[in-house]
């Protein structure tokens, strides 16, 4: 085996690590996970890359239902698929739940429009804007 056939079985050995962190850590390893391919299929909770964000580094996104992708099933455009995942100061940026199984529970801390807020509300769907939010103060 040469070192570049090593080199790859250790990156893919960091990616199934990997695939078991949460969002915010996975964000610190983006470069980690492949990018998004057409006529793939992807598992819940899988992260893929596709894009950039606003500071140019990949954009991160957490697959939410199991498919096989389609050209016109882009990570940026089928909310209902993936999850696009980003920090704002340290805190991730609120990003619309799909369902009970992401929405956010009490004591979350989002960005939302550069702001930060802490949720009150178990299983909250809504933007920070309109229910179960509280502006966030640092201590």
């Amino acid at each position: 085996m040469n070192k570049l056939q090593m080199a790859e079985q250790f990156r893919k050995a960091v990616q199934l690590y990997s695939q078991t962190l949460d969002p915010d850590s996975a964000l610190i390893i983006a470069t980690v996970f492949d990018p998004w391919q057409p006529n793939t299929a992807y598992k819940i909770n899988e992260y893929i890359t596709y894009g950039e964000n606003e500071v140019g580094d990949p954009q991160l996104y957490q697959v939410l239902q199991a498919h096989t992708s389609q050209d016109d099933w882009t990570p940026d455009n089928t909310p209902s698929l993936y999850k696009a995942i980003g920090i704002d100061g340290g805190y991730p940026v609120w990003v619309q739940p799909v369902g009970a199984f992401d929405a956010y529970r009490i004591g979350d801390i989002v960005s939302y429009n550069g702001v930060l807020y802490i949720c009150v509300s178990d299983y909250n769907v809504y933007p920070p804007d309109v229910f179960g939010w509280e502006l966030y103060e640092e201590a």
